[in-house]
């Protein structure tokens, strides 16, 4: 198909604009407010792009891909009306890995395609050169930055794709949530390491403009997607959303390096908005975990110290329904804490009865927040946000923890680990100096729990065992359904 000379120009207006709702729907994004708006206006914009790449002069394999837009938009339409919101973590992830592998598969397509360029340089071969002229000259020839950042494309892209596999089997309960072995990180540094030797031998080799073997790119996509794998193997319960959010970063870096090999800007521009986005992203859940980036990078995450954790004190104290309800229903102030545990049994719509039954009694009623709760970062908020509680009354964590001493009675649902005191007081716990919700401050507690399981960290939560907590056992939303009965038999 022959297109006119203009269309170039008006291919890169086109990802232009697209690049505009990208970051328009970013900043959209940035409130619970206009967060739905935002990812329209971002959706239009991918369309946008989508659609225009069609008119770049010289694409072909049209059929392919359309093709694989049909299958990924109905798998994905699929996929998403079918997966509940308890299991949006491991969707993220698992989505977030694709968008990696098809980066490491950009890269990957053009080293191969550059090799075979070089195989087929003109008299190279006695016969007939002016036919392999003519079709190495179809075939890129990279310059040596380009060369680079497919590589470094690559190598992120595989590590991102892997990790975020092991991150969705995780969450899915398909693995263990740690695996440990003695000189875990130097075996782990030394995958990496031999991951770029090969990267580096390759890479000289195609600068140089000679044809090298095979199996040293083989071995370096080897270990790239050996080096993903292996880095998130250690990687704890507690710090899941730190890892997504990572795993995010690194697929945004690597879309943005295949966008410079490809010379394609909505490419780039995306996969920098989404790198810039994801990083930003980390730093505040490695904040919120108390952890440096470097640590987060490199170390055993969720890694406790190789003493003994304190014994804990006290006894678990049960409350039945009935009674909670009394004791909030002539509460002054309550602060509901949401966590996982609520995503499970998609209690979060009873609990919003409950709050509003408990307005009515006059009672003031906030929702605490942790930057970190669930498995996702804006897990909680997402829900409260689809039960229908109104923004104004959901605090995140600096807002509300000096307030938990005036707090009459604190309701914890589901959460675990982000309202454990030993963060605190215990320097042998595997969470020992994360921040917390400082819920055993508060005058009352009480806890919905199914049983006497531990948090996602696999540790013991003192707060339970606390002379002001009692423990209200029983399915999430059956629990909440309870407190919602008890309270409006107060009213006859």
């Amino acid at each position: 198909m022959t297109l006119p000379s203009w269309m170039s120009s008006f291919v890169e207006a086109i990802y232009f604009i697209a690049a505009v709702l990208f970051i328009w729907g970013l900043k959209r994004m940035s409130s619970p407010r206009t967060a739905r708006n935002g990812i329209v206006w971002a959706g239009v914009g991918m369309a946008a792009a989508i659609i225009a790449t069609f008119f770049v002069p010289g694409m072909h394999n049209l059929d392919w891909m359309i093709g694989a837009i049909v299958v990924g938009v109905g798998l994905s339409w699929w996929v998403g009306r079918r997966v509940p919101m308890t299991a949006m973590p491991q969707m993220v992830a698992l989505f977030n890995g694709m968008g990696g592998g098809a980066a490491a598969a950009i890269g990957a397509v053009e080293l191969v395609k550059f090799n075979a360029a070089l195989m087929l340089v003109p008299n190279t071969y006695p016969i007939q050169p002016e036919a392999w002229a003519q079709k190495a000259a179809s075939l890129p020839a990279l310059t040596p930055v380009e060369l680079v950042l497919a590589y470094v494309g690559a190598l992120i892209g595989a590590v991102s794709f892997t990790g975020s596999l092991i991150a969705f089997a995780k969450l899915q309960g398909w693995m263990d949530r740690r695996f440990v072995f003695p000189l875990q990180r130097w075996v782990n540094l030394a995958i990496f390491v031999a991951a770029v030797v090969c990267g580096i031998v390759a890479l000289l080799a195609g600068i140089d403009g000679h044809a090298f073997a095979w199996g040293w790119l083989v071995a370096f996509f080897a270990l790239a997607l050996l080096f993903g794998i292996a880095m998130t193997l250690p990687i704890g319960g507690a710090d899941m959303p730190v890892v997504i959010s990572m795993y995010n970063a690194f697929t945004g870096l690597a879309v943005a390096f295949e966008g410079f090999v490809l010379q394609n800007e909505a490419m780039i521009i995306a996969g920098m908005v989404v790198g810039a986005a994801g990083t930003l992203l980390t730093q505040l859940m490695a904040k919120a975990m108390n952890r440096s980036l470097g640590n987060v990078l490199f170390s055993n995450f969720g890694s406790g110290g190789g003493a003994a954790q304190q014994e804990i004190a006290g006894a678990l104290k049960p409350i039945d329904a009935n009674d909670a309800a009394v004791m909030m229903a002539y509460a002054e102030r309550v602060a509901i804490v949401p966590g996982y545990g609520m995503a499970v049994a998609q209690a979060q719509h009873k609990i919003w009865e409950f709050a509003k039954l408990l307005i009515a009694r006059g009672v003031k009623v906030k929702f605490a927040i942790h930057p970190v709760a669930g498995r996702m970062p804006g897990h909680m908020n997402v829900l409260l946000a689809e039960a229908g509680v109104p923004y104004d009354l959901i605090e995140d964590m600096d807002d509300i923890n000096p307030e938990f001493p005036n707090i009459d009675v604190a309701l914890v649902i589901g959460a675990n680990d982000v309202v454990n005191p030993v963060a605190r007081t215990d320097k042998n716990s595997p969470i020992y100096g994360m921040p917390i919700l400082d819920v055993a401050k508060a005058k009352n507690v009480i806890v919905i729990k199914r049983g006497r399981g531990k948090g996602f960290a696999g540790i013991e939560n003192a707060l339970f065992y606390a002379d002001n907590t009692r423990m209200l056992y029983g399915d999430g939303q059956a629990a909440a359904g309870e407190l919602v009965a008890g309270l409006k038999s107060l009213d006859g």
